[in-house]
């Protein structure tokens, strides 16, 4: 079983480009949809501000741990949508 090291608050991603995330600069971290019946949109930029990089749909109640370069933001369609800063654990 793999243990997950939690490296920072978990909070709301930001709505547009504008408002990504870096998590400190994080290259890891967990993305999970809050809501239970909407899938939402969820886009990876180069920096905060910057140009999108790729995007995925983030099905409803699902997680994902996305690998990221540090300066890179995160921002999603909804605000249900969190996020947190993690690292792995031997």
């Amino acid at each position: 079983m793999a243990r997950l090291l939690i490296k920072g608050a978990e909070e709301a991603l930001g709505a547009n480009t504008g408002a990504a995330k870096i998590f400190s600069n994080a290259r890891l971290v967990r993305v999970v949809n809050t809501n239970t019946t909407t899938a939402y949109l969820v886009t990876l930029v180069a920096s905060v501000g910057g140009s999108v990089i790729g995007s995925f749909t983030l099905a409803p109640s699902e997680s994902v741990e996305l690998v990221k370069d540090p300066l890179n933001g995160i921002f999603a369609a909804n605000a249900a949508v969190k996020g947190a800063a993690v690292g792995y654990s031997n």
